[in-house]
């Protein structure tokens, strides 16, 4: 790798700096790729503004037309595409699969749901009988995408269809860790006629990402609540609006009426899809008394039936982890909590035999919310339980935290299930399963508190990417030039309009 020179204290890439990326289970480099400096972000930025108003000409069907040839085409080579995602960051093979799965309903979606969405909308103004009021949706013009190395194909592109779909052209910075399967998907889109300058890919650390914020219209971040709270104070400071789906802290409340083989699958499935590394994943465990002893058992039962490699195949439940700092994080938060009485009753430890990064499935008891595994985002396979009273005190601790992302409740009554998941403040809560919301492109998706700014999927997911321009068309009939608004006209025809909007219903909307 090239020097980086300092200037002012501040380091700038030089054009021959190369970042090697590894593959997390054998070490190995597999290639590598250019860290892209702020001309070159520049540069490109340029070149989609310049697309864009070409693109956006192309109305919302023939994008919508070219997003599902891309979809067919990841479709057809999913096997190239799950290879791809499995050397960048050493998880499953259905795992991997699940990306592209999700990815392709994305598109789905939006490719049929779009049109209706995007058409100007009829509405009514304070004078409905002379004017005609509608809104129509426009896009940003360059949407600026940040996105993490836990999902790199979903992460990276499922904001980035509604984006290209609403008009907007797209530069995205994958993380450094996982470029190369970024760099694929948007190879597929240009083979399915998407212009070169309309998805561009830019490589590069945490400066190329800042340069990108410099320079778009729009950014979407996905990541650590750190960054993004930088992200939001530049984008603040720029003018230019932002959305950030961030940290979790995502809370399972078991109660006393469960089916308890479901609850005790369901917990392994929450807690430990990607190795644990899930924004939306499950972290911390609330079991009520009456049956937590029993909830234990089950679960000991099930965790001794996980099988954790890094063979191909759907037998296999857990994989790698895919970098060093999220492994030291899990012996950390283990450190803190036996420290503090917590008990190990399930793994705990690495397995070199495995590979490097491999960290077994762990559970915790007896912890409390003085240890940062009930306090801080895990992103590991750690699993920490929380004996409680009863459902009250569950959800006092389920929303006793910073984060509001997700959640789940595992329960036989639907009715007190949902009724209960309204009163957890995350974007979302499943019942009687984990992560299902992510997966669904119709639904909303993103955080509160310290969890983010915005959804995704579903027509919030498309909509935070346009902006609404009203346009009033006046029927000039009985108007005189003047230099007042036509009082005598606007009251008679506003009473007019109050006596009758009822029985009108275009006046109703």
């Amino acid at each position: 790798m090239a020097a980086v020179r300092t200037t002012k204290g501040r380091k700038h890439i030089t054009e021959s700096e190369q970042i090697v990326v590894e593959n997390p289970i054998t070490r190995q480099p597999i290639g590598a790729v250019p860290a892209m400096s702020a001309d070159d972000v520049a540069a490109a930025v340029e070149r989609a503004r310049r697309a864009q108003p070409a693109w956006e000409a192309l109305g919302v069907k023939a994008r919508g037309r070219l997003i599902m040839r891309f979809a067919d085409l990841l479709w057809a080579e999913q096997k190239t595409a799950v290879r791809t995602i499995r050397a960048e960051t050493g998880k499953t093979e259905f795992g991997a699969w699940v990306e592209v799965a999700v990815l392709e309903q994305t598109c789905t979606y939006y490719r049929h749901n779009a049109p209706r969405l995007l058409r100007p909308q009829t509405r009514r103004s304070l004078a409905p009988l002379k004017h005609r009021a509608r809104v129509y949706y426009k896009p940003y013009g360059v949407v600026g995408f940040i996105t993490p190395w836990n999902y790199p194909l979903l992460n990276g592109f499922q904001d980035l269809i509604p984006a290209l779909i609403a008009g907007n052209t797209v530069v995205l910075k994958p993380s450094e860790i996982t470029p190369f399967t970024a760099l694929y998907a948007a190879r597929l889109m240009h083979r399915a006629g998407i212009p070169r300058d309309v998805i561009q890919v830019v490589t590069g650390d945490g400066r190329t990402g800042a340069a990108l914020v410099e320079y778009v219209d729009y950014i979407a971040f996905t990541g650590s609540t750190a960054t993004g709270r930088k992200i939001a104070a530049r984008a603040g400071e720029r003018l230019i609006p932002c959305s950030l789906e961030l940290g979790g802290k995502d809370p399972m409340i078991i109660l006393r009426d469960v089916d308890l083989d479901l609850a005790a699958s369901g917990t392994l499935v929450g807690a430990l899809e990607n190795a644990g590394q899930v924004c939306v994943g499950t972290e911390r465990i609330y079991v009520e008394d009456a049956i937590y002893d029993q909830y234990i058992e089950k679960l000991k039962y099930y965790a001794d039936q996980l099988v954790i490699g890094a063979a191909a195949g759907d037998h296999v439940h857990v994989g790698s982890l895919t970098n060093e700092r999220e492994l030291l994080r899990a012996e950390a938060f283990i450190a803190d909590a036996v420290a503090k009485g917590a008990q190990v009753i399930f793994g705990g430890r690495r397995r070199p035999d495995l590979g490097p990064l491999f960290f077994e499935p762990t559970i915790l008891v007896n912890v409390d919310h003085t240890m940062q595994v009930m306090r801080e985002e895990t992103f590991g396979p750690l699993i920490p339980i929380m004996r409680v009273k009863d459902a009250e005190e569950a959800i006092r601790l389920a929303n006793d935290s910073d984060y509001g992302l997700s959640g789940s409740i595992f329960t036989r009554d639907l009715k007190r299930g949902e009724q209960l998941a309204t009163r957890i403040h995350s974007g979302d809560v499943t019942i009687n399963t984990t992560k299902w919301v992510f997966g669904s492109p119709s639904l909303p998706m993103g955080g509160v508190k310290h969890s983010g700014l915005g959804r995704r999927n579903g027509p919030e997911g498309l909509l935070r990417f346009v902006r609404p321009q009203s346009v009033l068309v006046n029927w000039p009939i009985l108007d005189k030039p003047q230099f007042t608004l036509n009082h005598w006209l606007l009251i008679p025809m506003h009473v007019l309009t109050r006596r009758i909007r009822w029985h009108i219903p275009l006046l109703r909307m």
